[in-house]
């Protein structure tokens, strides 16, 4: 819990030293606006059988989408974000493809501004969950046959947050929200927690024979999207969270950040990198990246 607001206090310093600083130049244009991107990306191995330095032929691909859809009208403004991210690899001889990625997300900020200034009163929501099953995957020791079983699907689990907070933003592209009392729930289907044997929290936290769990706590969100270089986009996304009310002191990160390369209007070179910490589903660090050539359509 001291991590995250350190964090908190050192953010809200550097941000306040900043919204002093606010250009005049700075203009307010009200109404809606709207931006979206799709992405297919292609990654792809090839080997033939007098290969001999080893290696597995495999194919694998990720959808991406994007959109925002913003409103501001003088000092009220209200920022949407919606995300899908799916990915999914086949190896030559594998019996089951696998997914690589799996995330839809939904993100929610209203804010009152304060003063004339870059602070806002916030209000906040966020949900997120997976779009198809995920499983576990083990081989038969008497056939070498791959076993696969289901661990996780739609909604199960599924994480929705909301809280009052404060709110500091430059712009579309750079603004941290801060929620000092975000309720959470954590839902999952049942089924999995009515195993002979299950134990209470095995399940992303949830009690045995439950299909949802209840936190309370402090919540920071971050967005910040810039051009690195020419052809070159950064978006990063950042989200902490502390339960007060059990093992405060650790705390949930998750972590993306959104690498564009752009080639031309419809190609582009795309890497993803994901960093996830939730003990309630795993005593570690949850790490993914993709890189690959991308199909995208702006609109």
């Amino acid at each position: 819990m001291k991590k995250i607001l350190l964090f908190a206090i050192a953010l809200i310093f550097v941000f306040n030293a900043k919204a002093q600083e606010k250009q005049k130049n700075d203009s307010i244009v009200n109404g809606w606006t709207k931006e979206g991107n799709i992405a297919i990306l292609f990654n792809q191995s090839a080997f033939n059988a007098e290969w001999t330095g080893g290696g597995t032929s495999n194919i694998a691909g990720n959808l991406l989408l994007n959109y925002n859809l913003n409103y501001r009208m003088d000092d009220i403004t209200w920022d949407n974000k919606f995300l899908i991210d799916y990915g999914i690899s086949k190896q030559n001889g594998d019996n089951f493809p696998r997914k690589t990625s799996d995330r839809l997300e939904f993100n929610s900020v209203i804010g009152k501004e304060i003063n004339e200034s870059n602070w806002f009163y916030s209000f906040f929501l966020n949900f997120r969950t997976q779009i198809t099953k995920g499983y576990e995957f083990s081989e038969d020791p008497d056939t070498g046959e791959t076993i696969r079983t289901e661990t996780t699907h739609f909604f199960s689990p599924g994480y929705l947050q909301v809280g009052p907070g404060l709110l500091w933003k430059k712009n579309e592209n750079l603004y941290v929200n801060f929620a000092p009392a975000t309720a959470r729930w954590i839902f999952v289907d049942s089924d999995f927690t009515t195993v002979e044997g299950y134990e209470d929290g095995d399940y992303f936290g949830v009690d045995q024979g439950k299909s949802s769990r209840f936190e309370l706590g402090f919540a920071v969100s971050a967005y910040a999207k810039f051009q690195l270089i020419e052809n070159v986009d950064l978006e990063n996304i950042l989200n902490l969270y502390s339960n007060y009310l059990e093992d405060p002191q650790n705390v949930d990160i998750d972590y993306t950040l959104n690498t564009t390369m752009k080639i031309n209007d419809y190609l582009s070179t795309n890497l993803i990198f994901q960093a996830i910490y939730d003990d309630n589903a795993v005593k570690g660090f949850q790490i993914r990246e993709v890189f690959g050539l991308g199909l995208n359509y702006k609109f």
